[in-house]
């Protein structure tokens, strides 16, 4: 019998058909969500007493968001691209392996220098390992499933990070700082080693299998829009210039993931030192930004499946207003049930926009170089947390005031959701299908 690489009709695609395989790739990137939830709560609050960062020294504070921001978009692209060649699940197991040295970082540190360079590592393994696991669930799944899966991928990976942040609070409370964030990460890094050697299947053969079913017109219902004239192969650069202007659905989707990454490098960096100002406790700090990081990653398995019936444009537009609200909100009153709902309406703003972004990219983009499009969709998304940081960490040291961060981020996420809306354009296949692509159960 020819064995399941050897034809593209053992491919089957959707969730059910793989779902042993589905909910490994589930346990992966809450793994991932825990390693860089556990750098989010104790290291900004710490920065002055335990790493030598001066009160007020903004610019120094924020250096290690911005080194994880520049260094994961990079690797987002380069993830995408080594995927099709070299396949997910090695791209994957070499992400987990450039996390080995960051708790041990962490632990020895003697200067703050070292928690940026800690935080470049960080950014190689999640640029690496988020990256594959979000492309592995495409390849496995179908296209009327697309909402979900993102969603079931973002929810499982932003509770691992708010998880990550209350547990590491609490760790740093009872064992010191330094100890309890070593301990929680070698134990999530060991795992996640083990897992990805015995329970990880390579999934580039499913992207070939819809490929090829692509080729030969045996699809399925409609057709998404596709952008006309790309080749099956298209170079790095003709995949940067279309995902970067030549398709302006792609460029608004590309520059709000972008602006959107401003929010969440804002509750990691600017978050805990703004709430440790107002005389709040590592663990009441760990429980709002968890809060955040719940209602987001609690609410895509609801959001991101929604766009899978009303589409992915409104939701997207929709969440970056609300998103932006939410952190204008966090200075509009005081006290922990009004910066829990702060973050709560912060949190739920990025559900709704955060799976849909991706599933948007996803929806029009070609399974030949899909992997390639969603991985300069989120170098752009991700280098939004060096941008961003830069950006409000300029404004913070400019008027010297945390606060000036919070409305920077705000105004920005108004303006993006704006443009989204009026460059973008619906993207789902049956909503908005491709003209003349027949539309079969």
């Amino acid at each position: 019998m020819a064995s399941p690489d050897s034809s593209h009709d053992h491919y089957r695609h959707g969730i059910r058909e793989n779902l042993h395989q589905f909910t490994h790739q589930l346990g992966q990137v809450f793994l991932v969500g825990l390693t860089i939830g556990m750098m989010r709560t104790v290291v900004p609050a710490l920065a002055e007493s335990e790493f030598g960062v001066a009160e007020g020294s903004f610019m120094m504070l924020t250096a290690f968001v911005v080194a994880f921001g520049f260094v994961k978009g990079t690797l987002n692209f380069v993830a995408g691209r080594l995927a099709e060649r070299i396949g997910r699940k090695k791209v994957l197991l070499l992400g987990w392996l450039s996390a080995i040295p960051i708790p041990f970082m962490v632990l020895y540190a003697p200067s703050w220098g070292w928690i940026v360079a800690a935080t470049v590592l960080l950014g190689i393994n999640q640029g690496l390992c988020w990256s594959m696991t979000q492309t592995a669930k495409m390849d496995i799944t179908r296209a009327d499933e697309r909402g979900f899966t993102m969603g079931m991928n973002e929810f499982s990976g932003y509770v691992g990070v708010a998880l990550a942040g209350i547990v590491t609070g609490y760790l740093a409370m009872g064992l010191g700082p330094r100890l309890g964030l070593f301990v929680f990460g070698v134990a999530v890094i060991a795992l996640a080693i083990v897992l990805t050697l015995t329970s990880i299947r390579e999934t580039h053969g499913w992207a070939k299998a819809e490929s090829a079913r692509h080729a030969s017109g045996n699809h399925d219902g409609p057709r998404a829009r596709i952008f006309p004239g790309v080749p099956n192969a298209p170079t790095t650069g003709e995949m940067f210039a279309l995902m970067s202007w030549r398709d302006r659905r792609m460029a608004a989707f590309s520059q709000a993931g972008l602006v959107e990454k401003f929010v969440d490098a804002l509750v990691w960096v600017f978050y805990p030192v703004f709430l440790y100002q107002q005389g709040l406790g590592l663990g009441a700090i760990g429980w709002i930004v968890g809060i955040y990081g719940f209602v987001w990653g609690g609410s895509q398995f609801v959001t991101g499946r929604l766009s899978d019936h009303i589409g992915r444009l409104r939701p997207i537009v929709w969440g970056m207003w609300i998103c932006g609200g939410g952190v204008a909100l966090t200075l509009l009153g005081s006290g922990v049930v009004w910066w829990s709902f702060a973050a709560a309406v912060t949190g739920f703003g990025m559900a709704l926009l955060y799976p849909n972004l991706s599933a948007a990219v996803a929806d029009i983009s070609h399974p030949s170089w899909r992997s390639s499009a969603i991985g300069i969709y989120r170098f752009w998304r991700d280098l939004g947390y060096g941008i961003g940081a830069l950006g409000f960490g300029l404004v913070a040291h400019l008027t010297g005031a945390v606060t000036a961060g919070f409305w920077f981020v705000a105004i920005a996420m108004l303006l993006s959701g704006a443009l989204v809306m009026l460059w973008g354009e619906e993207t789902h296949p049956r909503l908005n299908p491709q003209p003349g692509s027949l539309d079969r159960p």
